[in-house]
């Protein structure tokens, strides 16, 4: 029973006294706790009376003072975020010099610098701030030339930055990095016609390189051909002196030189399809009467075709 009683009054302690005391202590004004990144603004009758800005645990007495125990019921609390933020507009209607409409998407942070002027200088500084930054990019950067708009946006970005921070500052809503995103142009018509000029400069590059490579080819070609040309005619020339120099050689021997050229006849005349006819050598009567014998033998035979020609060899 002892142990019962002793779990009950801790639980009891722990998880319903202890609340609320605490509660009770925050709801006087003895304590606040402030979480990372916020701010607690403390106004009694319309007056501040103190700002919270780092975070842990504060005792409001010391921070306050006396007017401390009170707040909770006859004042008010604020509690700001303090973390940063971002935002970005897009397609915001400028001119450049050429009058070309263009578009710019520009992308910036802000965070709250001064809590007090956030609250009381400005019932809406997130759309001022938002309505500045792009009234400043239409006015500063208008009127620009289409190649610096499409360039420079480093410093763009800067030129919009440093025309909105000091009016911004006294809204207590700081400007922070502020970047160039996008530029872009606005009229369909006039994307059409660059979309078809760059089309058209592409086939006209293209055109161009195929031009350059088919030259290129052509060169190499008729070069490679005009060296195979010159290669050739050398060959063509060395071959007679070579081949006179090789009949020269043989002609010094005449036996050597005859049968060399009835060789080549006969071996010519074997490659040949011509039909060859044998005669025996020193047959009384002479070539004719072995010719019509031979015709008488060979008129039972069937139809040949003629050849080329007929060579007739003499056989002793």
């Amino acid at each position: 029973m002892d142990f019962l009683l002793a779990v009950l009054i801790t639980f009891f302690s722990c998880f319903i006294l202890v609340p609320v005391v605490f509660w009770f202590f925050r709801m006087f004004g003895f304590y606040a706790i402030v979480e990372e990144g916020t701010c607690h603004i403390y106004t009694l009758f319309g007056k501040v009376k103190g700002v919270l800005d780092e975070p842990g645990l504060a005792i409001l007495p010391l921070k306050i003072g006396p007017s401390a125990f009170i707040l909770r019921w006859f004042g008010t609390l604020k509690v700001l975020p303090m973390r940063l933020d971002q935002e970005y507009l897009r397609s915001q209607p400028v001119n450049s010099e050429e009058g070309a409409p263009m578009g710019i998407g520009i992308w910036y942070e802000m965070f709250i610098s001064d809590p007090v002027a956030f609250l009381f200088k400005n019932t809406d500084p997130r759309g001022s701030l938002r309505a500045n930054v792009s009234n400043t990019t239409v006015r500063c950067l208008s009127n620009m030339k289409l190649g610096d708009m499409l360039e420079t946006r480093h410093t763009m970005s800067r030129t919009v930055r440093d025309e909105v921070s000091p009016k911004s500052h006294e809204w207590g809503y700081q400007l922070g990095s502020v970047y160039i995103r996008k530029v872009h142009f606005r009229d369909e018509m006039m994307i059409r016609q660059i979309e078809e000029k760059v089309v058209n400069r592409l086939r006209q590059v293209t055109s161009a390189i195929r031009q350059d490579g088919a030259n290129q080819v052509g060169l190499i070609t008729s070069t490679a051909e005009r060296q195979a040309a010159v290669e050739f005619a050398k060959a063509l020339a060395l071959r007679p002196r070579i081949v006179g120099e090789a009949l020269a050689k043989i002609s010094q021997d005449p036996e050597v030189a005859q049968t060399l050229f009835d060789i080549l006849e006969t071996q010519r005349a074997l490659e040949s399809d011509a039909a060859v006819t044998l005669i025996p050598a020193g047959r009384a009567g002479g070539l004719l009467p072995d010719l019509l014998a031979a015709q008488g033998a060979a008129r039972p035979a069937p139809a040949r075709p003629v050849g080329p020609a007929t060579n007739t060899i003499k056989v002793p």
